[in-house]
């Protein structure tokens, strides 16, 4: 086994982390928890910014000037804002496939070794109780755009980790949200690193 594997994270404010110190974000995390096992992973990119939707990250990637660059492994969380500024899930499906494929390609084309992340529900947030949300229509259309995104990792053989479902139990806990009430703590990020250590170690397979 090569060592010095490189790690590219594709995303939103969840992949950078709002509110959250640089060590709490999940690459980060995924990244530590690793290394403690041994395995010799290095985080080279980030490109996340808080807000972003789908086209926007495309956007994102391209003024990177990443274009041609490989990794050992690419994860992808991208959507929430595509669902928050109302977005057709038409779309989303179409932008999102295309940001998959570019992820795939930056893999080295290799599917196993990407992993798509599912989108949080943000309406379970203290933020969105606070302003009197539609949480059932919040969860109802996550839910549609999770059945997007998981359909199409599927389909050019990405992994898919859910995070949805345990969110939904965690997401409106104190300890569970950052100063905005809105995105998600350390501690989230610490059980999406730990479910994302579990498919790098059980599923991909590295030279």
């Amino acid at each position: 086994m090569k060592q010095n594997y490189t790690y590219l994270a594709l995303g939103d404010s969840y992949t950078i982390g709002e509110g959250v110190e640089e060590s709490g974000r999940y690459p980060n995390q995924t990244v530590a928890l690793l290394n403690e096992k041994g395995m010799e992973l290095e985080l080279s990119g980030i490109i996340a910014k808080t807000g972003w939707t789908t086209n926007e990250l495309a956007e994102g990637i391209e003024k990177a000037g990443i274009k041609g660059k490989k990794y050992d492994l690419v994860t992808l969380l991208i959507g929430v804002n595509n669902q928050y500024r109302g977005r057709d899930v038409e779309n989303y499906k179409s932008e999102f496939k295309e940001l998959l494929q570019d992820a795939i390609d930056f893999a080295k084309g290799n599917a196993n070794h990407v992993a798509v992340i599912s989108i949080p529900d943000w309406g379970v947030t203290p933020f969105a109780q606070e302003r009197g949300t539609d949480q059932k229509k919040v969860a109802l259309e996550i839910d549609i755009y999770n059945q997007a995104n998981q359909e199409i990792a599927k389909e050019l053989g990405a992994h898919y980790i859910e995070i949805t479902e345990r969110y939904r139990e965690i997401g409106a806990l104190p300890q569970m949200v950052v100063a905005d009430k809105l995105h998600p703590s350390g501690l989230v990020y610490k059980e999406w690193a730990e479910q994302l250590v579990q498919v790098i170690e059980q599923k991909m397979i590295f030279d």
